[in-house]
């Protein structure tokens, strides 16, 4: 799917989530725009009308993020995403997060911090519902990397990479004894899902932003 944006002046500092493009051959590459690091001890979020990096809290406990994680640019989790969820599932009343797609983006390397632009393969993900919202979480790779970049499939991936992830996600907002928290991992879904999630929700993003 083609996705462009208009060139930039010299001067000009993209939005990372509406000014830059989802990938130069997207659904198969992809962009990612990196938030947050394995070693940040806060969940840093970018800012809907300014595109700035800023804290969204602290993290709870001492599990830390097993990936970089960020969000696809020009993609949207609306009503396209959101029928997808419905359709896999069975459940009804699904509504989209709102959000831009999220996204891990696993590595050998250690990188330091997050706000920054990767390419990336994705390989499969989680359909997660959060509060009665679909909010998919699309597992990806660096493109290039050593040990990860000649993944294709998130079967190709190793069950304890993925059991980390899975563990992460289903406990990184939930309090003791709070059981108000509400999230749930339906399943585990392949490449070529994942790539199907990324082009709906490119067409929620151009639904509601074009």
């Amino acid at each position: 799917m083609k996705n462009t944006t208009k060139k930039p002046s010299p001067n000009f500092i993209a939005h990372p989530w509406h000014g830059i493009s989802s990938g130069k051959n997207v659904p198969e590459m992809i962009y990612a725009f990196i938030e947050v690091v394995s070693s940040d001890t806060v969940k840093y979020e970018v800012d809907k009308e300014s595109g700035f990096l800023t804290i969204d809290r602290p993290q709870k406990f001492s599990n830390v993020m097993p990936a970089m994680y960020g969000f696809v640019p020009r993609t949207y989790c609306g009503d396209k995403v959101a029928q997808n969820c419905m359709k896999h599932t069975g459940k009804k009343d699904i509504q989209g997060d709102g959000d831009p797609l999220d996204v891990c983006v696993l590595s050998e390397k250690d990188v330091t911090h997050g706000n920054i632009l990767l390419e990336a393969i994705p390989i499969g993900g989680f359909r997660m519902i959060d509060g009665g919202e679909s909010d998919d979480k699309i597992i990806a790779v660096l493109k290039n990397d050593s040990i990860y970049g000649e993944m294709r499939d998130i079967s190709d991936l190793p069950v304890k990479v993925k059991n980390r992830l899975l563990h992460y996600f289903l406990t990184y907002k939930a309090m003791p004894g709070d059981d108000s928290y509400q999230v749930e991992i339906t399943d585990t879904f392949n490449a070529e899902e994942a790539r199907s999630i990324i082009e709906l929700s490119i067409q929620d993003y151009e639904d509601n932003f074009e």
